[in-house]
This record gives structure tokens, sequence and C-alpha cells, in this order.
């Protein structure tokens, strides 16, 4: 009798703390994919706050997706080398420390060595030990809910991270977002303790010269699209810098693709020789996970531009609130989150090929719709429709995309597969948040200048000083902030009238073909999709199928 009510008792308890370990590691998945949407509602309130400019947390915004990109698989490697766990504890203690200074940031420097750097080293050394983690705590029976929970905390988290930046910007500052996330760190790591390791099976080398030249090779293609709206795309602007009568944008960019090239004919020299690559090219060759990894790239492309510029439309275009543009921004929560959590489970053996093309289209009219609607007039309302579409988008292809790659290669390389993954999504991540803010400012400053140019009530001289002063690029200002500009410089009240006119037009023209490009990228996915399997791969799912 005694032992019959012992081994439920047992059971019971096991139980619980399969259910801690799991809230664990699901706790870290939402963290890491928290920060890719808590702040752009308070883009602008950020900005003023530190002294920078929209540009400025562009770059901040980028720089946090490309630290990971860059680091991403190196720190799987160094997962490998010390052990998951620690890794996962380390990254943890990296990131509260990030969070933690980016909480106190005077300025954009502070707040890009928190929030880019120390944010994004940490989360690369979190994100690729939390796929072996489950691995090793969880039996394979439990393996595929598992890894749908992590996976679902981090669509609750970038479903819900708008709407908590909203209330804590308007109602109390930004800086507690931050500092909320050093408590829950604090607590994720007293819950690590429990968290049995995933020893590996033997202790790897670490391809130092691959990380270095890969990292270099993105790091500076991603850095030339992130420069592009001051230097231009092949033409030097007026008073930018010029190399070989070309902007940089081109050498850092060709720089950056040769480098990657030289990156993987090293790899797969290494291979050759029988030694350990960082990356092994045969896994490209793989069509379902090269056409995953794909997927991955344009949908956090779209995703991040998607979640950059609307931002902007509804807090600096109409001056509304983080709190409100949290809310207007909910839409896209709620059926990105009903999509990524439903699809599975009310259709489990659904082509997983099907719905990555439906969500590719979602996302595709949902831009297009919004990108025909937006014009001087409209409201806030104008966003609702397309971003129900895009988040459904968002969510259907997070339902499908993390099993696809993880079931194409063997569960001893889940790790691997997940460095790999991450970094996919994070320079589409990167690119996505470089691309649309540099065609934005572009668009925006050509626009603003040319009707400047054909206003007869604006003197000459004011418009040679406007092109002399906008060279490079406009700033992206609300009414209020450039009407308490000319006001400062005692501008004459009805050119004063005509610059605000002029700066209305050219935000829409800016906002508009940043997400026309957005559109083009979503219908280039499409040509993609055909590596998709078209039947659900009967391999256990990851975790990061979430937004990360």
């Amino acid at each position: 009798m005694t032992a019959a009510k012992a081994a439920p008792a047992g059971n019971e308890g096991k139980a619980g703390k399969a259910r801690l370990i799991l809230l664990t590691l699901a706790a870290g998945q939402f963290l890491m994919a928290l920060d890719s949407s808590v702040m752009n509602v308070s883009i602008a309130t950020v900005a003023d706050d530190i002294g920078t400019s929209v540009s400025g947390m562009q770059g901040a915004i980028t720089a946090y997706t490309l630290v990971m990109a860059m680091l991403m698989i190196s720190g799987g490697k160094v997962g490998a080398l010390i052990g998951r766990k620690r890794a996962f504890m380390i990254g943890c203690a990296v990131y509260g420390c990030g969070s933690l200074t980016t909480s106190l940031a005077p300025n954009l420097t502070v707040l890009m060595l928190g929030w880019s750097f120390l944010e994004g080293v940490g989360a690369a050394l979190i994100l690729p030990a939390i796929v072996a983690l489950v691995a090793s705590n969880f039996g394979k029976e439990q393996r595929p809910a598992a890894y749908g929970l992590v996976a679902a905390a981090g669509a609750i988290a970038i479903a819900l991270g708008p709407l908590i930046g909203g209330v804590a910007t308007t109602y109390f500052s930004w800086r507690w977002v931050f500092a909320g996330e050093v408590v829950v760190v604090l607590v994720i790591l007293m819950l690590a303790r429990r968290v049995a390791d995933a020893p590996p099976e033997h202790r790897p080398r670490v391809d130092v010269l691959g990380a270095i030249v890969s990292a270099a090779g993105i790091g500076l293609f991603v850095f030339g699209v992130l420069r592009t709206s001051e230097w231009g795309w092949f033409r030097p602007k007026a008073g930018g810098p010029a190399w070989f009568s070309l902007s940089p944008v081109v050498w850092l960019m060709l720089a950056g693709l040769l480098l990657v090239w030289l990156f993987f004919r090293w790899e797969a020299r290494l291979v050759a020789r029988g030694a350990e690559p960082l990356v092994d090219p045969a896994l490209l060759d793989n069509r379902q996970f090269s056409g995953g990894l794909t997927m991955f790239f344009f949908q956090y492309l779209v995703q991040m531009g998607v979640f950059f510029v609307v931002p902007l439309y509804l807090s600096v275009a109409l001056g509304l609130s983080a709190l409100d543009t949290g809310v207007r921004i909910l839409p896209l929560s709620l059926t990105l989150l009903a999509a990524a959590i439903g699809i599975p489970r009310l259709w489990p053996d659904v082509s997983p090929r099907r719905v990555v093309r439906i969500g590719v289209l979602a996302m595709l009219v949902g831009a297009v719709v919004l990108m025909a609607g937006l014009t001087p007039d409209s409201s806030a309302a104008v966003v609702t429709v397309p971003l129900l579409l895009i988040g459904l988008g968002m969510g259907a292809l997070a339902s499908q995309l993390g099993a696809v790659t993880v079931s194409a290669v063997p569960d001893e390389r889940s790790s691997e597969v997940g460095g790999i993954q991450n970094t996919s999504t994070n320079l589409g991540a990167s690119i996505g948040t470089a691309l649309a803010g540099s065609i934005m400012i572009a668009v925006l400053t050509s626009s603003f200048l040319a009707t400047i140019d054909q206003n007869p009530a604006i003197p000459a001289d004011v418009k040679s000083q406007a092109h002399t002063n906008l060279a490079g690029s406009a700033p992206f200002l609300s009414d209020e902030q450039l009407g308490a500009a000319l006001e400062e410089a005692g501008t004459d009240p009805a050119v004063a009238q005509a610059a605000l006119d002029a700066n209305d037009s050219a935000r829409i023209d800016g906002l508009r073909a940043a997400l026309g490009i957005l559109a083009l990228t979503a219908l280039l996915a499409l040509f993609f999709t055909q590596r998709i399997p078209a039947t659900q791969p009967s391999a256990t799912r990851g975790p990061a199928d979430a937004p990360s």
C-alpha cells in the first residue's frame, strides 16, 4: 500500500521537476524574443531621451540582431565545448549585465554597449543551448510537446512585446523594461540549477579563423546596407565619402560577400582534411534544411522591417503615445499567436509547403495593402487589416519552419542546427531593419528636397541651404519636432508651413517606399517555397521556430 502510494508521488515529483525545467528554458526563449519587438513602439521616446535620432535607434536595433547573427554559430560551438548548461547560465549573466547597462544608459553609445553588444553576446550563448538542453532533459516522447511550448513562449513574447513596451513607456519609463529583464534573468539563473546538462559526445575544436572570417563578412555586408541612406547605394552622396568614384557601400557589401565565400571555402577545406569545421558545408546541400533557412531569412527580414516602419508611422507621423502604438499593433500580435499555436493543433498533418506559401502571401498582401492605404490624411485605423494579414503570415511560417529545419538532420546535430538557424533569422532581422530604414530615409530626403524645390513661396537661398544641410540624409521628424526647430531658428511662418507640409508628404513617401521593398522581398520569397517539404516531417520539433 505504501509502495503503491509512493510510486505516483514519485512520478508527480518528476512531473513537477520537468515542468519547472520547461518553464526555465521557455523563460529564456521568451526573454530572447521579447527584445526583438518590445522597444519598437518606443523608438521616438528613447531617441529623445538619450539624445539621438531615429537613424541612431535604427543602428542600435540593427546592431543587436547583427551581433547575434555574427556570433550565433560560434556560441553553439562554445556550448559544446564548455557544456550547454554552463553556456546557458553564462549567457544569461551576460544578458542580464547588458539589460542593466541599457536601463541606465545616458546616451546612444552606452545603449549600444548594453543592448546591442552585451545582450547580443548573451543571446548567442543562450539560444543554441536551449535546443540541446530540451533534448537532454526530456525523453523522445516528451520532446515534441516540450519544443512546442518553448516555441510558443517565443511567439507569445514577440506578440506581447509592443504592448509591454507601450505600457512601460507611457506610464513608467522604457528603462523599466530592461530593469525588469534583469529580474527575470536572476529568476532564470536560480531555476537553472535543476536543469540537467547536455554533455557533448566529444570535445570539439573551435574554428577560430572561420568564426572571425564569417563574423567579419556578415558584419561588413550589413554595415554597408545600414549606411546606404547617408552614403548612397552606388553613387556617393554630396559631401559623403567616395572610394574609386563609388559609394563605400558597394565595396563594403562586396567585401562582405567575398569573406562569406572564403569562409565556406575554408570550411570545405577543413572537412577534406578531416578536421572539424564551424559549419559543415554539406548541411547546406540538404534541400529541406537550406529551404527552411532561406524562408527563415525572408520571414525575419520582412517581420523586422515591418516592426521598424509601422511603429514609426504611428508614433512619429501620427504622434500616438507608445501605449496607443502598442495597442494598434495588437492585431498583428493576435493573429501571429493564433496561427503559430493554432495551425499545428488544428491541422497537424497539413502540408508545410502550403502553409508557408499562404503565410508568405498573407505578408505580401498585408504590406501592399498598407503601402496603398498610407496617405498624409490617413488615420491609425489604416494599419489594422494589413497588420492582421502580416501577423497571420508570420504565425503561419513560425508554425512550420522550425520542424522543417530540425527534422532535416539527425538529432545529434540539433545544437548545430540551432546555431545556423538563429544566424539565418538574425541576419534577416538585421538586414530587414537596415534595408527598411535606409530606403525610408533616402526616399524621405529626396521627396522633401523635391517638394521644397517646387514650392515658389520658398526663397532660393533657403532651398540652397536645405540641399546643403540635408546632403547626407534628412532626419525622420514629427511635426512637433520640426516646428520647434523652425521656430527656434526664427524661420518665416510661410516658409515654416511649407517645410511642415513637405515633411508630412515626404514621411509618407519614405514609409511607402520601405513597405514596397518589404513587399518585393516577400514576393521573392515565394520562389523559394518549393524547397519546403509537402508533407509533415516526423522528426522532433525545435524551439527555433519561435521568434528570436
